[in-house]
C-alpha cells in the first residue's frame, strides 16, 4: 500500500460517510416490517419514502448494521408415502396371449399427485 493511501485512510477513518439518514430509514423500515425485508425490498421501501439509493449500498449498510431478513423454513424430506392400498394378485403371470377377444384385460394404475393430493 502506498504511503499516501495509508495516511489518507487513517485521517478519514472517523469521518461520517453521509449515510446517517439512510441508516435511520433502513432501521425504521426493518423494525416496521419485523425484520422480513431483505436488501431488495428495503431498496423499494426506501424509494417509496423518497430516498433513492443503489441496492448495493443498501446491502452494504444492512450488513454493517447487522440486519438480516428472516427466512422461511424449508420443507424437510419425508419418505413416508402414506397408506398403501391392497395389491391385487398377479394372475396373468406375463402371459398376454389370449384365445379370443375380451379374454384378458390389463390396466396400469398410476398414482398422480397434484398439489400434494393423490388422484
Amino acid at each position: 500500500m502506498a504511503r499516501a493511501t495509508f495516511y489518507y485512510n487513517i485521517r478519514h477513518l472517523g469521518e461520517p460517510d453521509g449515510y446517517d439518514d439512510t441508516r435511520k430509514a433502513v432501521a425504521l423500515i426493518y423494525e416496521r416490517h419485523r425484520g422480513r425485508y431483505g436488501y431488495r425490498r428495503m431498496t423499494i421501501g426506501l424509494r417509496n419514502e423518497g430516498i433513492y439509493v443503489n441496492h448495493k449500498t443498501v446491502r452494504k449498510l444492512m450488513n454493517l448494521m447487522g440486519l438480516r431478513a428472516k427466512r422461511k423454513k424449508t420443507a424437510r424430506y419425508r419418505s413416508y408415502k402414506g397408506e398403501t392400498g391392497r395389491v391385487a394378485p398377479y394372475v396373468i403371470n406375463r402371459d398376454f396371449h389370449a384365445d379370443g377377444p375380451n379374454k384378458k384385460w390389463t390396466t396400469d394404475v398410476t398414482e398422480v399427485r397434484i398439489k400434494e393430493r393423490k388422484t
